[in-house]
């Protein structure tokens, strides 16, 4: 196993106040979660914006430090860590985020963008930086003489390539994939995922994708787990979640997906959610789905009965008092 979730939250603090601030709520972004990314696979997190999938990659990372939990990574708890000890170990892990216009300085060339890693953890003279670099931009499918150019010079799909050169100049273990291809045309969005699983399997690299376009995860993950309001309701291999979802929100999310088949589009049911989101900076009592769950019973409601993430059958995980 390469990386143990436990217990995760991270909550970000409501102030209020002008001169002395005092806090008066929290948003809780992720809210107690659990999961296991085992070497050389793909787990995929999907769920509706705003329910903590960015939040869980960049806690998982310590970009944000977690309010609460563990993050064991191969075998070093990184809650735990801080200056140097963690500086090190970031080596190890790197992410890939979703805005390729956002996420590439404007300011450097190519050739700086990519070797920055190697700056910044000394790696390497400059003669092997510069090699490295261009192996790099020939590794995601660029050309290697494309290091002195700037990031407005490249369409949308070469500046994510070029994202992806970065995270990899390291040799990293884990890559945190953020919504990597949501900002893409449809048409190069199947490039770079083709690029992503080439990558996985002659680096032997291990992927949390986080994403909300169902069939692509489909495609690409080993594993998905289903994130509702800051927690894990369903977590079960990608064959089995799609071909027997136990949690209602898990079943009104896959009959959302367009099925690429006429006849079996016109029978197709599907469930409509009434209302919108709840708040997480005011989640409901019990189990969190049960102000939209079109089969809610009292016990979903009660606030000392809040369903735990269970083995059903297994490998499929479910936070659902009504499975069985």
């Amino acid at each position: 196993m390469l990386l143990s979730v436990r217990g995760l939250k991270k909550h970000f603090p409501i102030t209020s106040g002008f001169i002395f601030q005092r806090e008066v709520g929290a948003i809780k972004a992720v809210d107690g979660v659990d999961f296991d990314i085992y070497k050389g696979e793909t787990l995929g997190l999907v769920g509706e914006s705003g329910c903590g999938k960015s939040t869980t990659g960049r806690t998982v990372l310590q970009l944000y430090r977690p309010t609460a939990g563990s993050v064991l990574f191969e075998g070093q708890d990184l809650v735990q860590l801080k200056g140097e000890a963690l500086r090190k170990m970031r080596r190890r892990m790197q992410m890939i985020f979703q805005d390729p216009y956002a996420s590439l300085n404007p300011r450097m060339s190519v050739g700086r963008i990519i070797s920055e890693p190697l700056f910044v953890h000394n790696v390497g003279a400059s003669k092997e930086r510069t090699e490295r670099v261009q192996y790099l931009l020939e590794k995601v499918g660029l050309n290697p003489y494309f290091v002195n150019r700037y990031p407005h010079e490249f369409s949308g799909g070469q500046r994510q390539r070029i994202g992806i050169a970065r995270a990899l100049a390291l040799n990293p273990s884990l890559i945190v994939a953020d919504e990597p291809i949501s900002a893409l045309d449809v048409s190069i969005q199947a490039q770079v995922v083709n690029l992503l699983q080439d990558l996985q399997k002659e680096l032997g690299l291990t992927y949390l994708f986080i994403a909300h376009d169902l069939s692509m995860v489909r495609h690409i993950c080993d594993r998905v787990a289903v994130m509702y309001l800051g927690k894990i309701v369903e977590l079960a291999t990608s064959e089995e979640l799609y071909s027997n979802p136990m949690h209602p929100y898990t079943q009104a999310l896959l009959s959302a997906v367009p099925i690429p088949d006429p006849d079996a589009e016109r029978k197709r049911q599907r469930i409509i959610l009434a209302g919108d989101v709840p708040s997480p900076a005011n989640p409901p009592d019990g189990c969190n789905f049960n102000t939209r769950c079109p089969v809610a019973v009292e016990a979903c409601f009660r606030k000392e009965n809040e369903p735990e993430l269970r083995e059903v059958t297994p490998g499929h995980y479910v936070a659902c008092h009504l499975t069985n």
